[in-house]
């Protein structure tokens, strides 16, 4: 037998890359794929011998077929039969014996193999001229193809994993012009729309009775008398202390408010000394700073203007839930609030309608009744309301 070129593994089959796995190589074209397409699997009959068998021999990487007994063609762990490789001998078509139609001269795997090496099959075994030759750059060649299937497989199967892998996406997806999509995204609420929602508080939170100042500087916007105040919201409630500085602002300042004919305006800082604080509290809390000026808000859980400190107070619950009275006019209702403490703070007490349809005076305790002997009031939340 020939000996193969300088540096050929033994047996002429080249070693696999370093780390080629030793299963799940995928079916290969050529020479494997005629084999039945798994290159462990092996046909009866074939022209292998049994130098393959033992562990070890085989180049590092490669799954050997199991050792089997020697035949007549060539001892065993020496090689392919001799009977196998004594068929190649002629320079014919074919084997002698074998079947017509088997691999020509110019064999596919042959080719491939070429193309491969990037030469001539002759300048890449220039050992290897006759019957036998061709076996052995036969074997060569399936070797190398089989590499290069590995490799190909490898590199689509990482393609896949990355188009599937959470988190990426491929960067052509996009809509149909090419461009990429834009996240989905709901839109920002309006300020109406925040002040026409109800928000979840329990009547009878006790917070903690630690408070923030709502930071910001709102300008007042008129040139009457200037109220300077503060808005503080109590920690931990879960409220939106910027909307609430928010609705302060605008309440105050609307001419149908205490601002009406240019009178008064009102400007909401968040450092320095205010005329007053605007107090978003909880219940609990609301409760204690009203009763330090001798007020009790508990029995109808109410807000109050404690006049003996700086704070006018503002139930959170009933911020965040309204009343029976004004139902689902929750807006509105936060309007009345606003104004109706604040008009304590500047010196107005209660009163009532005093004719059946009539609007409620702001300073009417709307959140416990429009109701009164006899007369149904309508809700107002304005000191002077347009008619």
């Amino acid at each position: 037998m020939p000996r193969p070129p300088e540096g050929t593994p033994a047996h002429g089959v080249p070693r696999l890359p370093e780390g080629t796995p030793a299963h799940g190589v995928p079916g290969v074209p050529g020479a494997a794929a005629a084999r039945g397409g798994h290159p462990e699997q092996r046909e009866p009959g074939g022209g292998w011998g049994d130098f393959a068998g033992r562990a070890g021999t085989g180049a590092p990487g490669v799954v050997l077929p199991r050792q089997r007994q020697a035949s007549p063609g060539g001892p065993a762990g020496r090689g392919p039969r001799q009977d196998y490789l004594d068929a190649f001998d002629g320079d014919g078509d074919r084997p002698r014996g074998g079947p017509r139609g088997t691999h020509t001269k110019e064999e596919p795997a042959e080719r491939a193999e070429a193309a491969a090496l990037g030469t001539d099959k002759e300048k890449a075994v220039p050992a290897q001229r006759g019957g036998k030759g061709r076996a052995f750059t036969g074997i060569a060649a399936a070797a190398v193809t089989t590499v290069l299937a590995v490799v190909v497989a490898g590199q689509v199967t990482e393609g896949r994993d990355d188009a599937a892998a959470p988190g990426r996406s491929a960067p052509d997806q996009g809509d149909a012009s090419g461009r990429p999509s834009a996240p989905a995204s709901a839109a920002p609420l309006t300020y109406q729309q925040k002040m026409d929602r109800t928000y979840p508080l329990s009547a009878t939170l006790k917070g903690s009775g630690k408070f923030d100042t709502v930071p910001g500087f709102d300008k007042a916007p008129g040139t009457g008398q200037k109220y300077r105040y503060r808005v503080d919201i109590e920690q931990g409630m879960g409220l939106d202390g910027a909307l609430f500085a928010q609705a302060v602002q605008k309440t105050l300042n609307d001419d149908r408010s205490w601002a009406h004919g240019g009178a008064r305006t009102f400007e909401r800082i968040s450092s320095g000394k205010p005329d007053f604080v605007i107090t978003l509290a909880s219940p609990g809390t609301t409760a204690t700073w009203c009763a330090k000026s001798g007020l009790d808000t508990t029995e109808d859980n109410v807000s109050c203007d404690s006049a003996a400190t700086q704070r006018v107070m503002i139930n959170a619950y009933r911020w965040a839930q309204g009343s029976k009275t004004y139902g689902d006019k929750i807006y509105m209702y936060r309007q009345m609030l606003i104004n109706h403490e604040v008009g304590h703070r500047l010196g107005h007490n209660h009163v009532t309608c005093e004719k059946n349809g009539e609007l409620a005076p702001v300073m009417q305790q709307q959140t416990k009744f429009l109701d009164h002997d006899g007369i149904h009031c309508l809700p107002n939340p304005w000191p002077y309301p347009r008619s």
